[in-house]
């Protein structure tokens, strides 16, 4: 119980006839936010890369909220093409969003691009998803207040925005890609929490902390074997990793709160790397233009 960290323990809270997007909400704790969400009366919308598998999560997710308000939409983050598909389906089924939960990712993945070219890590984690909340910022500001909820890890104390190499073209290593994209996110939601003020959008960057989820899966085989103990005594279920997200979309205490960064349900100081303003300015601006949003 210990290992299992802060919990959400705001009950009361209802979200009837509100709209919640989660991307990667077919397994892990993108699953049991999206659980947590539909059960408190939310519309709840899965972005997820494999229909199937997304299909399969969607009706566990009814059967355990009770609710019939799921639908899931097929989102791929390594394909612009599929996030604007994915934003112009939402939009013509609905006219509000109140929660953007950034969830998806991959971790520690080998060497590969996204449709456009991008180094999977930088390109998933970090661009997919700004240019899915940019798409989304025109209905997020109508429906105010409304919020954006980004998971990034701890990873990124250790990460570095390699301004030479950012497309990890010269030189791939892949903790090192997956951590510079956990960094890109914090910065991207400090940045975007400048750009939106006034607007009545709020945007929250957090850690789940370590959790037993199928994004070890790139990891060797063997030392995942051997690690599995260490997983299910120190490791986070994804039921507990979800308690930050939940505590971001919905708490009430931290309405007023923005570009700020959680973990455990508690607010929690960053990297000083991850508070650089000029690096998160430089950041915005190539990601503009890397997704075409500056054209």
């Amino acid at each position: 119980k210990f290992f299992q960290g802060g919990q959400f323990k705001n009950k009361d809270i209802r979200l009837d006839a509100k709209v919640v997007i989660i991307t990667g909400a077919n397994a892990g704790i993108g699953k049991e936010a999206a659980i947590e969400c539909a059960k408190r009366g939310a519309r709840v919308y899965m972005g997820c890369r494999d229909p199937a598998r997304m299909e399969k999560a969607r009706q566990e997710i009814l059967d355990k909220s009770g609710s019939q308000n799921v639908f899931g939409l097929e989102l791929d983050l390594a394909s612009f093409e599929s996030i604007r598909n994915f934003v112009k389906t939402f939009l013509s089924m609905e006219r509000r969003l109140h929660v953007l939960i950034n969830n998806a990712g991959v971790m520690a993945c080998p060497k590969a691009y996204t449709k456009e070219g991008f180094e999977m890590h930088f390109g998933t984690n970090h661009l997919g998803h700004f240019l899915l909340t940019n798409l989304l910022l025109d209905v997020l500001k109508r429906t105010a207040p409304s919020r954006i909820v980004t998971v990034s890890s701890l990873g990124h104390k250790w990460g570095r925005i390699n301004k030479d190499d950012i497309n990890a073209e010269k030189d791939y290593r892949e903790w090192d890609a997956y951590m510079q994209s956990k960094l890109c996110n914090i910065l991207f939601s400090r940045h975007l929490a400048q750009r939106l003020r006034g607007t009545g959008v709020n945007t929250y960057a957090l850690h789940p902390g370590s959790i037993n989820t199928e994004l070890t899966r790139h990891l060797n085989p063997c030392l995942r074997t051997m690690a599995k103990p260490i997983f299910w005594v120190f490791f986070k279920s994804p039921k507990s990793g979800a308690q930050t997200t939940l505590y971001c979309a919905m708490e009430p205490t931290i309405a007023s709160h923005t570009g700020l960064y959680y973990s455990d349900c508690k607010l929690k100081e960053p990297e000083p790397h991850a508070q650089d303003d000029a690096m998160a300015e430089w950041l915005w601006n190539l990601s503009e233009r890397l997704t075409g949003l500056s054209r």
